[in-house]
């Protein structure tokens, strides 16, 4: 499974693990005018200049590039940093170029958090679901039929349609998305996804997908605390049967997100690898009022 930061496709195997999903991590090949980011042009003088803006108040990691039109044909520069909240940065100026702004080209990727965030792992996370109930894990660490690559360190839980989630771990709720309802396994059926994404304190971000529609229980901007009751689970998505993802990401220098390795406290002790097919009672712990 993958986030919705840019959609794709996931291996399955129904024999061997019936059928699980996939997801989509959260638009990155965003368009450079959207709810998110945005490229400012502004004539001065003989000049244009170009800035990029952050359009929210959460950081983001960008990687943009800009083509413009040159005498010997076109040249195209790229650039890439991390955007604070509302924060606009100055990209470049092309001299003598005013006139030929609609030439210009620009191409945005993002994604949320900051390229130098630094994941805590010596946090113990909760169990994304409600403390005394177990689930089975469809999908965990390193899972050959889709958590590889970016998604290596994320957990596939089987729940029913409207099951609880829970914060795994608290932050500020940054983005989410709860008005699809439908779930299916063609090409594109990603951008059908519902989600919430909860930023850290140390700049990562939890993500849980998938869920119902209307599935949300908290608001962007929310502060949330590890236990609390955030979301109901569903079957939205690129998926094929009902289940809840989760993981958690970090931005990368190229504006994309990658899964770190993260453990969670149980009934049991610590599960540092989840297993495929293994149930985890989740328990509270010390850990849930951060």
């Amino acid at each position: 499974m993958q986030s919705l930061r840019n959609p794709a496709q996931r291996l399955i195997s129904s024999a061997a693990i019936l059928a699980v999903s996939l997801l989509c991590q959260i638009a990155l090949a965003a368009k450079c005018a959207d709810e998110w980011i945005k490229v400012d042009r502004e004539v001065k003088g003989d000049a244009l200049e170009l800035r990029a803006a952050n359009r929210q108040a959460y950081p983001i990691t960008f990687s943009i590039r800009v083509r413009a039109p040159a005498s010997d044909g076109s040249r195209s520069r790229s650039f890439s940093g991390t955007l604070e909240g509302l924060e606009s940065q100055h990209l470049l100026t092309l001299a003598g170029t005013p006139d030929a702004a609609d030439d210009v080209q620009v191409s945005c990727n993002w994604t949320i958090g900051s390229r130098d965030a630094r994941h805590n792992d010596d946090y113990l996370y909760l169990l994304p679901y409600a403390d005394g109930t177990s689930y089975r894990v469809l999908q965990g660490f390193g899972s050959r039929f889709s958590h590889l690559g970016n998604e290596q360190y994320a957990v596939d839980f089987k729940m029913k349609v409207g099951t609880p989630v829970h914060a795994a771990r608290g932050g500020t709720v940054v983005r989410l998305e709860e008005s699809n309802d439908k779930g299916c396994w063609q090409d594109g059926c990603g951008a059908y996804a519902n989600f919430i994404v909860v930023m850290h304190e140390d700049g990562t971000t939890g993500e849980y997908y998938h869920l119902q529609q209307n599935g949300a229980l908290v608001k962007v901007g929310e502060q949330v605390k590890a236990g609390q009751k955030i979301g109901l689970s569903g079957n939205t998505g690129h998926t094929a049967l009902p289940h809840l993802h989760f993981a958690v990401y970090r931005a990368t220098k190229k504006a994309r997100s990658q899964s770190v390795p993260i453990s969670f406290l149980s009934a049991d002790g610590v599960v540092y690898q989840p297993r495929r097919g293994h149930h985890y009672l989740a328990v509270m712990g010390q850990q849930a009022g951060d």
